[in-house]
């Protein structure tokens, strides 16, 4: 069975007035991430091994794979982006009560976690990915992955919430300023009732 692009859980509008207008939702999400799940699909047709197989074994199976790496790049772009997606809402506000204080107590402060995560991904040299992961040690810690790279792969923990910084991601609303795209991101964009959700 083919991959499919998810719909957006909003409209493509519906973050314009929080900082990310409907043409850059439009081009990322319609264009780039449908060119990977495209590309994504067409090399499955070509690899028996693959087919039938969930995208998290996929990327399981690709990772650090000479042969496969077209496979692993766009499988794992297609898994950051669908839960990129889900890492933003157009009513982002307050982070949860128990969230709140699991950051709180692992980061000291608020404050201190969004400036760790804007440190990681200012960061990131080229393109990638800045993390909230729940750590196997049962601590909130943030990470980031260069290009398709994800925390599936390098053990770093359970994805919570993920900021794409490939340059497509932002260009069109912040033009080269990437800090400021992450600071908007945390104070606007960022759904952190989905990441409460998924710290279970």
């Amino acid at each position: 069975m083919a991959f499919e692009l998810p719909p957006l859980p909003y409209a493509h509008s519906a973050l314009a007035a929080r900082g990310m207008c409907q043409e850059t939702l439009e081009v990322h999400h319609g264009k780039h991430h449908q060119a990977y799940v495209t590309a994504l699909n067409g090399l499955i047709e070509k690899n028996a091994a693959l087919q039938g197989k969930s995208l998290e074994e996929v990327i399981a199976l690709a990772y650090n794979k000479p042969d496969l790496v077209p496979v692993f790049n766009n499988a794992g772009q297609h898994w950051n982006h669908s839960l990129a997606w889900k890492s933003m809402s157009p009513t982002s506000g307050g982070v949860p009560g128990r969230l709140e204080r699991k950051l709180v107590a692992d980061f000291g402060s608020l404050a201190a976690f969004k400036e760790a995560f804007k440190a990681a991904a200012i960061g990131q040299f080229g393109s990638g990915w800045a993390w909230l992961v729940l750590a196997p040690d049962g601590k909130l810690k943030i990470a980031k992955t260069p290009n398709a790279v994800t925390p599936l792969v390098t053990g770093e923990g359970k994805p919570l919430l993920v900021l794409d910084v490939w340059e497509h991601g932002y260009y069109l609303d912040f033009r080269n300023r990437r800090p400021d795209y992450a600071q908007n991101w945390l104070d606007n964009l960022a759904n952190y009732e989905f990441a409460a959700a998924e710290l279970g």
